[in-house]
């Protein structure tokens, strides 16, 4: 099993290229999450806008838009029109590419949230208490979630990446 410095080198080598893409082999997952955080972070860019931000070749980043685009985290906007030569092409990110459920348990409360791609809230839901007992809070996270889930269409449930939980340190430790 390759540990991730034999694959990318020292940490002061992986930091220094955390910010700018790389045409080598075994770099497509980090110039795939360089694309998307560029066009997160500008909105909408097109390819040559990418290429000349990234300093990967337009050949490079127009593989990996296409990838994107197949699967359905960027979509196509309307082209640019009235530059020299072909219209350009901007790519957006697919509020519909990815879903997230976000739990936060507080001292008082706690929330589920639905997002998608963009950070929007699809959804939420909120339980109050006196103290967070774990079985009533794991009840309202099961029947929240299957909720939320309820409310998706069976392509966008299979499109929920993952959930994140925040909670205060030693929480049980405050009764």
């Amino acid at each position: 099993m390759e540990t991730g410095i034999a694959r990318h080198g020292s940490p002061e080598a992986l930091e220094s290229r955390l910010h700018r893409g790389t045409n080598q082999s075994g770099m497509r997952d980090h110039n795939e999450r360089l694309v998307l955080s560029l066009v997160r972070q500008h909105g909408s860019l097109a390819k040559s806008d990418i290429a000349r931000m990234t300093g990967l070749s337009a050949q490079t980043v127009s593989v990996i838009m296409r990838e994107l685009e197949e699967d359905k985290l960027l979509v196509r906007q309307a082209p640019l029109r009235g530059k020299i030569g072909q219209p350009s092409i901007p790519m957006a990110l697919n509020p519909e590419g990815a879903f997230f459920i976000g739990l936060k348990i507080g001292r008082r409360s706690a929330e589920l949230v639905l997002i998608d791609f963009l950070g929007s809230v699809r959804a939420m839901l909120q339980h109050s208490y006196r103290y967070p007992a774990p079985r009533e809070t794991v009840e309202f996270v099961t029947a929240g979630i299957k909720t939320m889930r309820g409310e998706l269409t069976p392509a966008q449930d299979k499109r929920i990446a993952g959930l994140g939980i925040a909670m205060p340190f030693e929480l049980w430790n405050w009764a």
